[in-house]
């Protein structure tokens, strides 16, 4: 990604893409947690960082469910706080999941097996020595009984390179099995009930073997642990959400090294989620809030929104209005922001213009629009027109308020937790004759 100095460069600049490391100087603002929490000292990123690192939190949850709504800045702030980690000595390792798995087909299971390749990665960048036991013992769970012979493969390989089974070579030819069990887990349904069975029949056995391989790394690294962070399941659906969370909330939280979840904001508010408290440390992102409670612009946070979008591209390539209108019918959401800017940008190409005009801004909002309004059945309407009149803050449909937010009708802003219908949402009831003099 680059700077975009002209409209054909601003597809590329603002594509849904959380920032990496390398790009972070350039391009990341750092202003934004006033604007989301009402507070500029309270950050749920330093948070987790600083327990992270606290080294006398003995006996304490170390397992983190981080919430927030798709689009709200979540990869970009945990990829941050990755090479926060690093730059302070702490091995890590982001898994996406929608990557390695079947987001439509997911088990705890499959967590705890990525969970295993990601310390192993670790502790191969970082030639570890790992004991030979420890070694033998992850290719036997693997190999005996299943059609896997790794462990074979792998004690073959090190006799005849004349290397010990501590060292870098066997954990190369280790992780080559855990690229094979990654495919079989997102293509071979067969293969992956066995691989799942064996996790569920042997869930303490294989913790066990992963705080192992922990301990090994944090010797390397002067006692600090290694930190998992698992990217993208906050965008299960709520069932499948509970599938894996649910009832599994002791042993996904059960590590002696960190690990860090997303997790669907929604879910917050279905009774289940008091008891992941007691299993996980919670905290939530919230979107940059662009409006008061009260339906006033919040200059503040649409001052922050404009300053994400100057850090990627020239203002002056936005016609006059086009940008301010743009930020107030998305919401704070910077993935639809952002795809709008794309979407307008395409056209503005396909036009030879070198700007975006307001009409180009307008066939991409209503494009976002009719995708929000699909979302949404009659039957809804009295729900969220209840929170266009006013009523913010206390919702008593939770399994309503549940799936909006799923569908990203309803977003959520924090300081004082309130609610409001996406700006789009409420300009479709307005154009419906629904509702009349309120605010986008």
């Amino acid at each position: 990604m680059k700077y975009a100095n002209q409209i054909s460069e601003m597809i590329n600049a603002f594509m849904p893409e959380a920032l990496k490391s390398e790009q972070m100087d350039k391009f990341y603002c750092s202003d934004t947690m006033e604007c989301r929490t009402g507070d500029k000292y309270t950050s749920p990123i330093e948070d987790i960082l600083e327990i992270c690192q606290n080294p006398v939190r003995q006996n304490a949850p170390n397992a983190f469910l981080l919430l927030g709504h798709q689009g709200c800045g979540k990869s970009t702030e945990l990829n941050r706080m990755s090479e926060a980690f690093v730059s302070n000595g702490y091995p890590v390792k982001t898994v996406i999941c929608s990557l390695d798995l079947d987001l439509l087909n997911i088990s705890n299971s499959d967590l705890f097996i990525l969970m295993g390749e990601s310390l192993l990665k670790i502790a191969e960048e970082l030639n570890c020595e790992i004991d030979e036991k420890t070694l033998d013992c992850i290719m036997n769970f693997w190999a005996d009984g299943m059609e896997i012979t790794a462990s074979q493969e792998m004690e073959a390989a090190a006799i005849e390179s004349g290397i010990s089974a501590g060292t870098s070579g066997v954990l190369f030819h280790l992780l080559d099995v855990f690229t094979k069990i990654k495919a079989d887990l997102k293509y071979n349904e067969e293969i992956r009930r066995e691989y799942r069975k064996r996790i569920s029949n042997r869930s303490s056995e294989w913790i066990d073997l992963l705080n192992h391989v922990a301990d090994e790394i944090s010797k390397r690294t002067g006692g600090k642990f290694p930190i998992i962070i698992f990217e993208d399941l906050d965008k299960l659906n709520p069932e499948d959400a509970w599938k894996v969370f649910d009832n599994y909330a002791a042993s996904l939280s059960g590590m002696k090294f960190p690990v860090i979840y997303t997790f669907p904001i929604g879910l917050s508010y279905d009774s289940r989620f008091s008891a992941m408290e007691s299993y996980f440390i919670t905290k939530t992102l919230p979107m940059i809030k662009i409006e008061t409670i009260k339906g006033e612009a919040f200059s503040e946070g649409i001052d922050v929104i404009r300053e994400i979008v100057e850090k990627r591209t020239d203002l002056d390539l936005f016609e006059p209005d086009v940008l301010d209108k743009m930020i107030q019918f998305t919401g704070g959401s910077l993935r639809d922001l952002f795809y709008v800017i794309n979407t307008s940008a395409s056209r503005a190409v396909r036009r030879k213009s070198s700007t975006i005009s307001m009409e180009d801004a307008d066939r991409a909002l209503e494009e976002l629009k009719t995708s929000l309004t699909r979302r949404i059945e009659r039957k809804d309407y009295k729900f969220l027109l209840n929170i266009c009149g006013g009523n913010r803050e206390v919702i008593e449909d939770k399994k309503m308020l549940l799936n909006m937010l799923e569908a990203s009708v309803v977003l959520e802003y924090n300081g004082k937790r309130w609610h409001n219908v996406h700006p789009l949402v409420v300009q479709f009831f307005k154009d419906q004759e629904l509702i009349k003099d309120v605010t986008p």
